[in-house]
């Protein structure tokens, strides 16, 4: 045992700590993790810990794929391996136990697991250091709150339900003020989990905030949106109360964003997206970057848009892009340029909902602006005015599909995202989000049965 560890459990001892909980980010983004002893804990730290691998077998209703060949029930689930990350530590107050982060590894590359969404954006970021590159993210969450609980929820079969506060309220300092307890409380809850909000206010809509968290180095910014989509479901549900991070839960209201800000350093940490000299104040390697996002995005768009809900967010007029296309300052667009400083100067990608993956996010989209630099690339001219009015006029491979069986197969066949994520990776996914297209394809819903029970 190192002197470390041995540290770290007489601290825990001192403390009255008797047990430690770990989370591990499953494909879909939901962590599943446990409660271990600290005996267990000690065992984890020194030698790693085995997590058994139904967590990329199944979807996120626990039901089994019947289409994926890594795991199921021809391998017998076998554990996957899994490390500790010491540096992730937090301290959970409401539950008076420590938390720590796992990520998956393989079997023959100790830092990758071929499945483990950490680890796809770890790759990414080892191409980011060859090009001596870091990168500084920020994720951004619009979210509804409900004024129910899961028994609640499953009560009313997801219908008929109450929203925090009624009304739009964009930007509402009354509504605000008057659920002040709810809001300092989270923002409070955040930052004793590690996951500091830099601003929070409510969006149009009834009962729906967004959340900017702070900007830090990529791998601890998905690390930070991870837990704070869960933790937040959890400071809600202590409070009788319900959010959802669904990309559009009403047809009434625009869908739910989980924008993405980020920006490349170089090693002094100096931006190398500025150039005060450039118009704009973009830089060549920004250039670049914007026209490797805007080549790839529509190739990667399941790995930001994973369920099916997700599509019925990115349609024309719903405050999220339609088109693989960039602007200035334009909230139309799929890549917006916030220019201003060296402190400042970035890109946020507008097309991931709140339902992503924080980890596949960060990796599609920077994977996607590191090749436009490696490669060189140019973009296009920028979109001045509404983005939505030139969808009709653009070539199909710079459009989104429109759902998630045709985005999988976008994804299949895209060589880049193979180049990124690996073969298997990139098999697995595309597995799992056709067996996600298919389980909506069986199922009879509302809109089926009021358009065609009576009348066909």
């Amino acid at each position: 045992m190192t002197n470390k560890l041995a540290a770290k459990l007489k601290d825990y001892d001192e403390r009255g700590v008797r047990r430690v909980k770990l989370g591990l980010a499953d494909l879909d983004g939901v962590i599943r993790g446990k409660y271990i002893s600290l005996e267990k804990f000690a065992s984890v730290m020194e030698k790693g810990g085995g997590f058994c691998d139904c967590v990329f077998g199944w979807d996120v209703n626990d039901q089994l794929y019947d289409n994926a060949t890594f795991t199921g029930w021809h391998t017998g689930f076998p554990d996957a391996a899994f490390r500790l990350l010491s540096e992730t530590e937090r301290w959970l107050e409401d539950e008076g136990v420590p938390y720590f982060i796992g990520e998956f590894v393989g079997a023959d590359d100790a830092d990758n697991h071929p499945l483990c969404p950490r680890s796809a954006l770890r790759r990414v970021l080892r191409i980011a250091r060859e090009l001596d590159i870091d990168v500084r993210m920020g994720l951004e969450y619009e979210f509804f709150v409900f004024d129910e609980t899961s028994h609640t929820l499953h009560e009313k079969d997801f219908r008929n339900l109450t929203p925090l506060t009624p009304g739009n309220f964009g930007y509402s300092m009354l509504r605000a003020s008057s659920q002040a307890d709810l809001f300092n409380g989270l923002m409070d809850y955040c930052a004793a989990l590690g996951c500091p909000v830099e601003s929070m206010h409510c969006e149009t809509g009834p009962g729906v905030w967004e959340a900017a968290l702070e900007a830090t180095d990529a791998i601890a910014a998905a690390d930070q949106a991870s837990l704070f989509k869960t933790f937040s479901k959890v400071y809600f549900a202590r409070r009788q109360r319900v959010a959802t991070f669904m990309a559009k839960w009403s047809m009434d209201y625009a869908g739910q964003s989980g924008h993405c800000h980020f920006s490349f350093l170089d090693p002094q940490r100096d931006n190398l997206f500025y150039d005060e000299q450039a118009e704009h104040c973009i830089s060549r390697t920004q250039r670049q970057a914007i026209a490797g996002v805007v080549r790839y995005l529509p190739e990667l768009i399941a790995l930001i848009a994973p369920t099916v809900n997700s599509y019925t967010r990115l349609v024309k007029g719903a405050w999220a892009p339609t088109a693989s296309t960039w602007g200035i300052e334009n909230r139309t667009v799929a890549l917006r340029v916030i220019g201003g400083s060296a402190s400042s100067q970035r890109l946020e990608c507008r097309a991931p909902g709140a339902d992503a993956n924080p980890y596949l996010v960060a990796a599609a989209v920077i994977g996607a602006a590191l090749v436009g630099i490696r490669n060189d690339l140019e973009p296009d001219a920028s979109v001045r005015g509404n983005a939505y009015d030139l969808q009709d006029d653009l070539p199909a491979q710079q459009q989104f599909a429109t759902n998630l069986r045709d985005a999988a197969a976008r994804l299949a066949g895209s060589g880049v995202a193979r180049e990124l994520f690996g073969e298997v990776f990139v098999d697995h996914f595309v597995a799992s989000r056709i067996w996600e297209a298919r389980e909506h394809e069986r199922t009879v819903n509302d809109w089926q049965l009021r358009r065609y029970f009576e009348i066909i």
